[in-house]
């Protein structure tokens, strides 16, 4: 009677081993709405996981202290999935074998320069510079170098300018590869700063670029510190009603990043 007892007892140990291991295992992703009511990282203070919720309702959050511990956790398992700026997703996995990016977006959304309500002509000027670029070929090449199917960000090419009309600053947060970040030299560069360079070029100005934290940038546009500011800037009615936006100058949004 007690051989047959543990034999019972071994049969449901390694029964509930095999359901722990089984629930552990994740489903292959390949579309978006697979996610719904699955486990997904995202980082913490941000408003990421608000915009999930808006497509995925019944999706289980995990937080983490940045995005990259986020991803991280989809690599290791810990999450079916991490949800950011597509952007800075592309930019991460690029660097990271194993993961990508689904195709279908969580939200989209327009980034853009802003300036000072009453400053129309630097607006104008960047509209310009960025249409400009797009005519002659330089956006696509802006784009190979700061977005690469693998590795990292190329150079930023040398854009001078002689500044003979006095200097344009630009406040960022160079916190968010691959549109500003710190080099390896320790220069702030990025896909934000070189179109900084090419608009300060426009307005034959010296380019000066002010870092600061990403939620003190518009109160530092507002109260005149800087004449524009870019960083992975999403534009919002909300913001709209404080700052003057650009046309938007890259089409991203709220994307989702698997195993792949």
């Amino acid at each position: 009677m007690r051989g047959k007892f543990f034999g019972i007892l071994l049969v449901l140990v390694f029964s509930s081993l095999f359901t722990l291991s089984g629930c552990s295992k994740r489903e292959k992703i390949t579309k978006l709405q697979q996610l719904d009511g699955r486990e997904i990282a995202v980082p913490t203070g941000t408003v990421a996981d608000k915009l999930v919720l808006s497509k995925l309702p019944n999706v289980k959050f995990k937080y983490f202290n940045s995005v990259m511990d986020a991803v991280l956790a989809v690599k290791s398992g810990h999450a079916d999935a991490a949800a950011y700026d597509e952007p800075i997703l592309k930019n991460i996995t690029a660097k990271n074998k194993g993961l990508v990016v689904l195709s279908e977006m969580i939200t989209t959304d327009n980034y853009g320069f802003a300036v000072q309500p009453d400053n129309r002509e630097l607006k104008r000027n960047i509209d310009l510079a960025v249409s400009e670029l797009k005519r002659n070929g330089g956006y696509d090449d802006m784009m190979r170098r700061w977005f690469p199917k693998t590795g990292n960000p190329a150079l930023m090419p040398d854009i001078p300018s002689s500044g003979s009309k006095g200097v344009l600053r630009l406040g960022t947060s160079s916190v968010t590869e691959p549109f500003s970040f710190v080099d390896g030299s320790g220069g702030i560069v990025g896909f934000d700063i070189e179109l900084a360079r090419y608009i300060a070029k426009k307005l034959d100005k010296r380019l000066e670029i002010v870092n600061m934290e990403f939620g003190a940038m518009i109160p530092a546009l507002i109260s005149g510190k800087v004449d524009m500011i870019a960083a992975c800037i999403t534009i919002t009615d909300e913001r709209a009603k404080k700052v003057l936006f650009s046309d938007p100058y890259y089409v991203g949004g709220i994307a989702a990043v698997i195993n792949e």
